[in-house]
């Protein structure tokens, strides 16, 4: 892929307003999209999140009114939500070391520092009020991989902030999971009358953004 390919996808993409509710992702670029996700950086690799891909449009339409009824939750061709956990615990980092295990073919106790340096950050007492933020930052790193894949692919997207948590938190029966949600993205194809698809994009200049030091 060119510079100019890249730097046009992102020009081109937009929060997308209004989805055409008739055209729908092919499922092989939705799965691509959901390795983007996956395959996203996280804080230790430990991915405190998940992503909930809401399919049912019954549920979508439960959803919707705690989303200040944003007609994206329910027409756009996906909807996903990001949700993280609301602590880390031992058996968490336990997990995720056994899957390097899986993975690389180490052994467990090659991972012992490892393990030390995380415990010693995430199960400490004054890091448990932070664990939900930290892991929204987390969240957020893949939310900016998927808006940048979906680019890429042809695919519009919105994030959406707005919407009560608490409300989607029950819904989809988060909190006995230990999950909380932090924030969504709809997918799908702009519709011909969503006005912002014309609309130049508004940035600062970048040598107001950028600084060389």
């Amino acid at each position: 892929m060119t510079t100019e390919a890249l730097l046009q996808a992102l020009r081109w993409r937009y929060a997308t307003k209004v989805f055409d509710p008739n055209r729908k992702i092919p499922a092989e670029i939705w799965s691509a999209l959901e390795d983007c996700m996956v395959l996203s950086p996280s804080s230790f690799g430990l991915q405190p999140y998940r992503f909930l891909v809401v399919e049912d449009p019954a549920l979508r339409a439960q959803l919707m009114p705690h989303a200040w009824n944003q007609r994206q939750i329910v027409d756009a061709s996906h909807l996903v939500v990001f949700a993280v956990r609301t602590s880390i615990t031992e058996a968490d980092i336990d997990r995720f070391l056994d899957r390097i295990v899986e993975v690389r073919k180490v052994s467990r106790e090659s991972l012992e520092g490892y393990r030390s340096m995380m415990t010693g950050m995430l199960l400490d007492p004054s890091f448990q009020p932070m664990a939900v933020h930290w892991a929204a930052r987390q969240a957020y790193l893949a939310l900016g991989n998927l808006l940048t894949a979906a680019a890429v692919l042809g695919i519009d997207a919105c994030p959406i902030e707005g919407f009560v948590p608490a409300e989607f938190d029950r819904i989809l029966r988060l909190p006995e999971q230990g999950f909380t949600s932090v924030v969504c993205c709809a997918l799908g194809y702009r519709d011909e009358t969503d006005k912002y698809a014309r609309l130049a994009k508004v940035r600062a200049p970048r040598e107001e953004l950028v600084r060389h030091l």
